[in-house]
């Protein structure tokens, strides 16, 4: 009877570890090709705690540089950041995030705030997949969901990927259970220049109005952060396209009078960022390179530190050695990327 019983132990346990191997082969590791899938998974790993949080989409985990702020203005921040990323899953990732620290500030980028409705599963995937399993995450999931998706599939991700068995890479096999960092806190660098040129103006919209969601979350971000005294900050990012309308911009600038908030709209200060749209994006205007970005923080760092009164952190040691390892990281992907360029003419190396 006990060896009948350890056996069926035993058998339980060798499936439970095979489904366990099998998902972690099966589902996308996001460590070439589209790295963004990869970032909100990244913020557990800092064991650090953090004066501003940035939350949104590549509006600002292409245009900010934690690192650039850390080494000039001494300001300890993360972009918590994913493609697309809709209000309602930054209002859970900014629930989340106080959960686990206790930020200052809270900088939220609006320009999700044209989304009402839930958009692309492949996209909520790249947020939601990296989140820790938390009343957040579950919520956020439940909001984020397409109508051909289902909750289960979120719990067992094997439900969802067991058809990429024809499509695994070498890469599967190499970050099966450890990845490498793709961001360096929430910074998605690129260095390479792609002017902008022959940008469209944004075509006549039916209805100009935010949706009644959007609002809701926008309320609920809100309150989480005055209810937890966090300053929120609403930004929107100086890129070109996707079209940001007058008549949007009123109804940001309205809501944050009507609630106390502050509101930058850096579409307004280009020129006193200096950025230069031959020179400070990769693709166009759609976001900006590492020259523009470095720009930008150079510019929002200045109005943390002298308007907000973000602390200089940078004689804190328990802080210096994780932000060296940070500042390597930068440097070394920034002479990757640059001899790159050179040699092959993109930041990415040959396929073999």
């Amino acid at each position: 009877m006990l060896k009948r019983i350890l056996a069926i132990a035993l058998s339980i346990v060798v499936i439970i570890a095979g489904l366990f191997i099998a998902t972690k082969l099966l589902e996308p590791k996001y460590m070439s090709g589209i790295l963004e899938g990869a970032m909100i998974q990244e913020y557990y790993d800092d064991p650090t705690e953090h004066s501003v949080v940035f939350i949104g989409d590549c509006e600002l985990y292409e245009n900010i540089s934690p690192v650039y702020l850390w080494e000039n203005y001494g300001i300890t921040s993360y972009i918590r950041g994913s493609a697309q990323q809709l209000i309602w899953q930054s209002y859970y990732l900014a629930e989340e995030t106080i959960k686990i620290e206790h930020p200052d500030i809270i900088v939220f980028n609006v320009l999700s705030m044209k989304y009402n409705e839930p958009q692309n599963e492949a996209y909520n995937r790249m947020t939601l997949d990296g989140m820790r399993w938390s009343t957040s995450k579950i919520a956020s999931i439940r909001a984020s969901m397409t109508e051909d998706e289902h909750f289960i599939d979120y719990v067992f991700p094997l439900l969802r990927y067991h058809s990429r068995w024809s499509d695994l890479s070498a890469d599967d096999v190499e970050y099966l259970f450890d990845r490498d960092k793709v961001s360096f806190n929430g910074y998605y660098m690129r260095v390479d220049v792609k002017a902008a040129e022959d940008v469209p103006e944004g075509k006549p919209l039916a209805d100009y109005e935010f949706g009644d969601n959007a609002y809701y979350y926008l309320n609920k971000l809100t309150w989480l952060c005055k209810e937890n005294d966090v300053k929120l900050i609403l930004v929107k990012a100086p890129t070109l396209y996707p079209y940001w309308y007058d008549e949007w911009d009123q109804q940001i600038e309205d809501y944050a009078i009507k609630n106390d908030l502050s509101y930058i709209n850096f579409l307004d200060y280009q020129d006193d960022i200096g950025i230069d749209w031959s020179e400070d994006t990769y693709d166009g205007g759609l976001h900006l390179n590492l020259s523009g970005a470095e720009k930008l923080s150079e510019y929002f760092g200045s109005i943390l530190s002298e308007d907000y009164k973000v602390p200089d952190l940078r004689d804190d040691e328990s802080l210096q050695t994780y932000w060296k390892e940070v500042e390597d990281r930068y440097y070394r992907e920034i002479d990757r990327q640059t001899t790159n360029l050179k040699l092959y003419g993109t930041v990415h190396e040959p396929e073999e």
